[in-house]
C-alpha cells in the first residue's frame, strides 16, 4: 500500500506541479496501510508521516489523492 501511495503522490506532483495533501481510502485500504505501519498507532502521526490528511469513504474503490484548501484541523465531519 505504501508503494502504491508513493506512486500516486509522484504522479500527481508530476502532473500538477505540487504535492497532494489529501488521501482518500476505503476501510480495507486503511486497514492495509495501518498494517504496514503497525508501529504507528496514532492517526495524526500517520497523517504527518504521509504529509496528507486521510479521508475514509466507503464509496472509494481505489485510493486516490488530491489537493484541498480545507484546514482539516478545523473541519467537522458530517
Amino acid at each position: 500500500m505504501l508503494s502504491f501511495i508513493y506512486q500516486l503522490v509522484n504522479e500527481y506532483e508530476h502532473e500538477h506541479g505540487f504535492r497532494p495533501n489529501v488521501l482518500y481510502l476505503n476501510r480495507e485500504h486503511f486497514h492495509e496501510l495501518t498494517s504496514q505501519l503497525a508501529e504507528i498507532r496514532n492517526l495524526g502521526t500517520i497523517s504527518r508521516l504521509l504529509g496528507m490528511e486521510l479521508v475514509l469513504d466507503t464509496d472509494v474503490t481505489h485510493p486516490h489523492v488530491c489537493w484541498s484548501e480545507i484546514d482539516w484541523q478545523r473541519a467537522i465531519a458530517v
